[in-house]
C-alpha cells in the first residue's frame, strides 16, 4: 500500500521519507515488508504522499441457482471500483470470454461496458465481478443489459437498495 501511494504520488523514496519525517532505509523497509509500522506511522505516511486510509467494506458472496444446472454469484452490496479501475480498457479474462480471446474492453465507452457487464454478471466469478463491475457504472447501463431473469432478480434488489424507493 505504501509503495502504491508513494508511486501514485509520483514521489521516490527520498522524497516521501523527507515528507514523512523518516529515513529512505526505514520507508524501504516498511515496503519490502521487512519491518511492519505502526498504523500511526503507516497513516503518517500516506498522508505525506496525499492519501489517507479509510476503511472499505469486503463483499460477501453467494452462489444463486440461476436454473439449468447453472448458478450465478451474487455480492451483498454494489461493487465500488475507483474510477480509473471502472473506466479503464481491458482485456476481458479467458474464462468469461472464451470465443474471443483476449478481446479489448473499453469500460468508459457506454455500450461496450453493457456488453462487458453483461457477460461478468452471468459468468463471472467473485473476483471476476469485484474487480470488473462498478456499482453506479452498473446502475447507468442497468435497464440496458440483457440478463437471463433469475440473474436480473438477484441483483435486483442491490440495485434497488442504492436507489431507493423512487429508482
Amino acid at each position: 500500500m505504501l509503495t502504491e501511494a508513494r508511486e501514485a504520488a509520483g514521489l521516490s523514496k527520498a522524497a516521501l521519507a523527507a515528507r514523512a519525517h523518516t529515513s529512505r532505509s526505514t520507508l524501504s523497509a516498511y515496503e519490502h515488508g521487512r519491518v511492519s509500522p505502526t498504523l500511526a506511522t503507516v497513516e503518517r505516511i500516506l498522508a505525506a504522499a496525499g492519501y489517507r486510509l479509510t476503511p472499505s467494506p469486503i463483499l460477501s458472496w453467494q452462489e444463486a441457482d440461476v436454473g439449468r444446472g447453472r448458478t450465478a454469484w451474487i455480492p451483498d452490496r454494489l461493487p465500488d471500483l475507483p474510477a480509473g479501475e471502472a473506466l479503464r480498457t481491458l482485456a476481458m479474462p479467458l474464462n468469461l470470454d472464451w470465443s474471443r480471446p483476449q478481446r479489448s474492453v473499453r469500460l468508459r465507452d457506454r455500450r461496450e461496458r453493457a456488453r462487458a457487464y453483461e457477460v461478468v454478471l452471468r459468468e463471472g466469478a467473485p473476483a471476476d465481478i469485484e474487480s470488473i463491475v462498478d456499482g453506479a457504472l452498473l446502475i447507468d447501463v442497468w435497464d440496458e443489459i440483457v440478463l437471463p431473469r433469475a440473474i436480473r432478480s438477484e441483483w435486483q434488489p442491490l440495485i434497488d437498495q442504492v436507489l431507493g424507493s423512487d429508482g
